[in-house]
This record gives structure tokens, sequence and C-alpha cells, in this order.
């Protein structure tokens, strides 16, 4: 897969957790990873008030996307490393990163 067309799958994820749409947005990860991928990483558990998607980027055989999530009285930088699972790309693990600024309420 290119870049530009895991930068496609990527958006519609990141729309899936702007929208608060937590089952859409777990149907793309590697599902015996859940729950202890979310162990110690800050994630939305409800609709962002907006978003920025920082870069996206292969790396090696996977994928990575970086999102600064806005969600009112902080933002969220998260970064999803995605792998070649069941013949689909899929979220395989997360990680927060500094996003450089507070969100403003």
């Amino acid at each position: 897969m290119s870049v530009e067309d895991f930068r496609a799958l990527y958006e519609q994820h990141v729309g899936r957790v702007v929208a608060g749409n937590m089952k859409g947005a777990l149907a793309d990860m590697v599902k015996e990873n859940i729950p202890q991928v979310f162990d110690g990483v800050d994630t939305p558990r409800e609709a962002a008030q907006g978003f920025e998607i920082k870069d996206v980027r292969a790396e090696g055989n996977r994928m990575v996307g970086e999102t600064v999530y806005d969600m009112g009285d902080r933002s969220i930088g998260l970064r999803s490393i995605w792998e070649w699972h069941d013949g689909r790309w899929l979220a395989a693990a997360l990680e927060n990163f500094p996003t450089g600024s507070e969100a403003h309420a």
C-alpha cells in the first residue's frame, strides 16, 4: 500500500474517532491487542471538538499516523502504528506524543 492510499484509510479512521464512533474506531484495530493497546495511553473517549493530522508515513513494513485531537479541555497527540493483519491494515499499537500547545476551549 502506498502512503497516499494509507492516508485515505487513516483519514476514515480519524473521522470515526472525531465523531465519537468508538465501535467503528475499535473495528480498525488488531483485536488481540485490545485492551492492552490502551494501557497508559491517553485517547479520546468521546467526540473531539477538532483535530489536525500531523503526519502519515511508512516505517518499514508498518504505517504510522499522527493526529492531535482537540478535546476542548486538552489536546491529545495520538500516534497509531498500523500493521497488515488478516488481509487488511489495522492499528496494532498506540502511543502519545507531545502536542506542542494546549487546546483552547
